[in-house]
């Protein structure tokens, strides 16, 4: 079940809001489309190394990708910190509350977690 998480951060670098959106596969269009629908022209966004992340790009966010070999690289930096832990956050939060999970309800279950946040 793919999705894309999206966490806004504070100049201090702590969270301020998080998207969860599911998608119908990791392409290019899918990320053009979401990214139309949810960003603004000139956001920062820092992606993995996936190619459909340059689906930034057509919609004029600024794409900084950043390809993680599980080193320490980019530890010192903390990238993906926040968004990591929200992610792990929102498994735990969906299995420790749901007994089965479907495809059909996955947009509910990532709606539910975000609203927290905002």
């Amino acid at each position: 079940m793919p999705f894309v998480a999206a966490l806004s951060i504070t100049s201090d670098g702590h969270p301020l809001s998080l998207k969860l959106s599911k998608l119908r596969a990791f392409t290019k269009q899918e990320i053009t489309a979401w990214a139309t629908k949810h960003l603004a022209p000139g956001n920062l966004v820092a992606a993995d190394g996936l190619s459909c992340f340059h689906g930034l790009e057509e919609v004029e966010c600024q794409h900084e990708p950043i390809i993680t070999t599980g080193g320490t690289e980019y530890d010192e930096f903390n990238v993906f910190k926040w968004v990591n832990t929200m992610i792990g956050n929102f498994k735990n939060a969906i299995h420790g509350t749901y007994h089965a999970v479907s495809k059909k309800h996955l947009p509910r279950y990532l709606a539910e977690f975000c609203y927290p946040f905002f």
